[in-house]
């Protein structure tokens, strides 16, 4: 169900700072009154609202008024309700005498008047405030609103010295998701995020009748835990469109022609918008703030201020009017030469809007410019408008490739299979087969992957084209399961390195690049996999006017992988969300969806489960809703680890459910069980958990993941099974590069032996690394162990950095967390059955996972009872889950 803000107030964010400045203001005894000043929308209202409820809580009486234009026709208009009733101001002196005797307050404190739109207040209402704030009976808070010329009263009640001014701006895209993440209740994803800071440039206003309009259409929902816009679509409200028309109107009858023409063809330069406006009404614009000039390169352009302006502008235009606009600025564009690289995009664009039809030739030129701006959509919109007989190999691969970039796999198979059997050559058998090969495999169809690229394989005669296939086959193997198969296929992309100027082999070897260095981390070759990675991005960055394969952020996910496994998870962290950030600009929903996914796995690593939680979130509802069935379980899987590892079992069971519908992939393969093992071991069975993870970890093993292993067997020993896997991980640690590798053996090793000073030096090791959690965790055993041998000095260190560790991972309820300190008495045995009890199971439920007798279970039940202080499994619950929860909760130091 989704949640509706509040139609008339929004909660304040991002405004500490100026209140922290009103409250030093209001505390300075000289100081007259404080006015928020800055543009329409930006929350000067509820700002100045804030600030007066602070100066009735500091003592002083409030009174309220609100200008206007209206008012301004009427001495004392807008302050009327404000004066006492007998008051007579035909003689001012006496008049103000006795206003100020009436509002004089006892024991020195001053009313508070509160203006809103201080700007349109008449001069009479501001001279008597000016004589009672310099007479000291009164402080002002007003606002004004920038952007607009200053009226005398403006200048009468801001101009001294004593009273403080505040320009308030927009809210930044930080403040903007803290702001919707309160009014939403949950998260929203990084691209609808980007979107609606763009369109709302961060004023207040703007963005909440975007998100009421998004609401009440449906076009804004809830995926999972995530809100997201339907492919961008937002819908404004009837009071958004009347403030912006009346916003424009300020421009005058004049400007009509140049702001709608704007709305259609922005940006435009200077001297075609001459052509439609004066240069006086331009500057009257500019100075309006409803246009925006600029200049680059010795060009300059016009555009509209706000993103705003055109969408309601361009509602407004009838049908024929636009399509006059649009020829006759295509005449203008076509009369100066059509020259500027962009210039066939926008006469491309303008003609089909106002005909449904361009020239052919015009069309293919313009798609291939949208392609090389990643502008995906635009391509689509372009080349369906391509008449058949117009259509080739070329134009067929590019419509493919923009299809499949925005998930849409079904349409891309159906062009991409017609390019295949076009293609007239083996250079455009390579490209196809590639394209159509991954599109395939992306819709989680490897089988018929490898069956195109074994029909590429009877149709290459050269060795290069051999190589292509070869190398083909490498990435899909790399990416199903077979990371060592597909590092020896993707040998032959030596050979394409020195081809790579050829179109047909470049995004070969870009596709191939992007998987050689997911694979090498996969193998642990963390520190070859960053190399491959940086060289990659480096490459694809400066081919990338050449190359069709999606945009160079994608070579950011193998480096995010490959800093995760060498244990550099900071810097893995910051890559992500850079790859992030690149596919948003750049509008490229493949990128985005991956880019969230190995970040989210680097946050998973590290602990720091509400992170991984929210960036899991938003890559799964994009597969998902885009029907990317290629590893959507991995991602349900870890998705559901989040919210077991926080406690939220019956989210985590629902999660697991679903995802038993997707096929596994074989990325990151064992990992697809993770939700599965995380949600036995929230309900307290660890050791069905230890055995699904066991498993899981044979399957990593059999296919060369010797990275996802070690995190799979790291998770048995964190579960009670360390003495099984300890050695295992020794081997693995010796042949993986990085520290993570060394850093998780040692863990298990220390887990086994039951060894507090070598569980501590593994915290240390692991904090050093930035994995929190699994610090916590061996800080918390490290302690724990210290307590039954009576060493408490110790054993208080650990806990302290136990705590110090979980509180960076806010939520954390792990079973070497949960109630540690309580249960130090414990046995091993008797600590595994008071979870698995304290997780709901029955005496005999747990005498079957443990292969114990129900007797024997009942047995170690009462000797945790004693030794615990507690007489029933309700009581033991609630002594786990508080020790738990203390041991992240904030310290008073932190909380001050």
């Amino acid at each position: 169900m989704n949640a509706q803000p509040s139609a008339s107030r929004w909660p304040m964010v991002g405004r500490d700072g100026e209140l922290a400045l009103f409250t030093r203001a209001w505390a300075d005894r000289s100081c007259q009154g404080v006015v928020v000043c800055g543009p329409a929308g930006v929350g000067k209202t509820r700002l100045a609202e804030e600030c007066s409820a602070h100066a009735v809580a500091s003592g002083s009486k409030a009174l309220r008024a609100t200008a206007s234009a209206a008012a301004a026709t009427v001495p004392l208009g807008a302050i009327a309700h404000l004066l006492p009733a007998d008051v007579d101001l035909s003689d001012p002196v006496r008049g103000f005498d006795q206003v100020a005797a009436a509002l004089a307050a006892p024991r020195g404190h001053r009313w508070a008047v509160f203006i809103d739109d201080l700007h349109l207040l008449d001069a009479t209402s501001a001279v008597l405030l000016r004589q009672l704030l310099d007479a000291r009976v009164i402080r002002l808070i007003g606002t004004v609103r920038t952007g607009e010329p200053a009226s005398d009263a403006v200048a009468a009640l801001t101009g001294p010295d004593a009273v403080w001014r505040m320009d308030l701006g927009e809210l930044s895209e930080e403040q903007t998701d803290q702001l919707l993440r309160q009014v939403l209740g949950g998260p929203t994803g990084h691209r609808t995020l980007k979107h609606l800071h763009t369109v709302s440039q961060g004023n207040v206003l703007y963005l909440r009748e975007l998100v009421t309009g998004a609401l009440r259409a449906g076009t804004l929902t809830r995926r999972g835990m995530v809100w997201e816009l339907t492919m961008d679509l937002l819908t404004s409200t009837p009071k958004l469109t009347e403030l912006i028309k009346a916003r424009l109107l300020a421009g005058g009858p004049a400007a009509l022609p140049i702001l709608e023409l704007l709305a259609l063809c922005e940006p435009l330069p200077l001297a075609d918008a001459q052509a439609t406006a004066s240069l006086d009404v331009l500057t009257d614009l500019e100075g309006a703030g409803l246009i925006r000039v600029t200049t680059s390169r010795r060009r300059t352009t016009v555009q509209l201020a706000h993103p705003l302006y055109g969408e309601v502008l361009r509602a407004g235009i009838p049908s024929l009017r636009r399509r006059t606009l649009l020829q006759h600025q295509s005449e203008r564009t076509l009369a100066h030469g059509a020259r500027r690289r962009d210039d066939a995009l926008h006469l491309a664009t303008w003609q089909l809007t106002a005909t449904g039809t361009a020239e052919p030739g015009l069309l293919s030129q313009a798609a291939a410019l949208a392609r090389h701006a990643h502008d995906y959509r635009q391509v689509v919109t372009l080349l369906e408008a391509l008449p058949e007989t117009h259509r080739t190999t070329a134009t067929r691969l590019l419509l493919g490739e923009a299809h499949s970039s925005l998930h849409q796999f079904e349409e891309a198979e159906t062009v991409l299979a017609r390019a295949c059997e076009a293609a007239e050559n083996e250079a455009e058998r390579i490209v196809t087969v590639r394209a159509r090969a991954l599109t395939l495999l992306l819709h989680g169809r490897t089988s018929e992957a490898l069956s195109v690229n074994d029909w590429g394989k009877d149709h290459m005669g050269s060795t290069i084209g051999k190589r292509a296939i070869q190398a083909n086959e490498g990435y899909i193997r790399c990416l199903t399961g077979e990371p060592v198969l597909g590092l020896s296929l993707l040998d032959a992309m030596a050979d394409l390195e020195a081809a790579i100027d050829s179109e047909h082999i470049l995004d070969v070897w870009l596709v191939s690049a992007l998987c050689k260095s997911l694979a090498l981390a996969f193998t642990g070759r963390a520190a070859a996999a960053s190399e491959f990675a940086a060289k990659a991005y480096a490459t694809h960055l400066r081919m990338d006017q050449k190359a069709l394969f999606q945009h160079p952020s994608a070579q950011l996910h193998g480096l995010t992988v490959a800093l995760t496994e060498a244990g550099e998870l900071e810097r893995a962290r910051t890559t992500g969300r850079d790859a992030i950030a690149q596919a948003v600009a750049a509008g490229s929903p493949a990128n985005y969806l991956w880019a969230s996914f190995f970040t989210c796995r680097s946050e998973f690593i590290a602990g720091h489960l509400n992170e991984a939680r929210d960036l899991c979130a938003e890559a799964a509802s994009e597969a998902h809703s885009q029907n990317v069935a290629f590893a959507t379980r991995l991602m349900d899987s870890v998705l559901a680890a989040t919210h077991a590892q926080t406690g939220d079992v019956e989210t985590a069971e629902a999660i697991v459910a679903e995802s038993l519908d997707h096929p596994m992939s074989g990325l990151f393969r064992g990992e697809e069980r993770l939700g599965e093992a995380w949600l036995h071991a929230a309900r307290g069975d660890l050791a069905a958990a230890r055995a699904v993870l066991t498993e899981a970890a044979s399957s990593a093993r059999r296919g060369g993941h010797v990275t996802s292993e070690a995190l799979l067997l790291t998770d048995v020993a964190r579960l009670g099974g360390a003495g099984e896997v300890a050695d295992r991980l020794a081997e693995l640690a010796a042949t993986c590069d990085g520290a993570l590798a060394q850093a998780r053996a040692h863990l298990a090793a220390a887990l086994a032996a039951d060894d507090p000073d070598r569980l501590f030096a593994a915290a240390e090791d692991l904090e050093a690394l930035g994995a929190d959690l699994l610090a916590a965790e061996a800080a918390t055993a490290a302690a724990t162990a210290w307590l039954r041998t009576g060493e408490t000095r110790r054993a208080a260190n650990a806990t302290t950095r136990a705590t110090v560790c979980a509180r960076r991972c806010p939520g954390a309820r792990t079973p070497l967390l949960a109630g540690a300190e309580a249960t130090a008495p414990l046995t091993t045995r008797e600590r595994e059955i008071a979870l698995l009890a304290a997780g709901g199971a029955s005496s005999n439920d747990i005498a079957a996972a443990l292969h114990l007798s129900a007797r024997t279970v009942n047995n170690h039940l009462q000797s945790a009872y004693r030794k615990l202080g507690v007489t029933s499994r309700r009581d033991l619950a609630d002594i786990l889950h508080r020790t738990a929860g203390d041991l992240h909760a904030p310290s008073n130091e932190a909380a001050r």
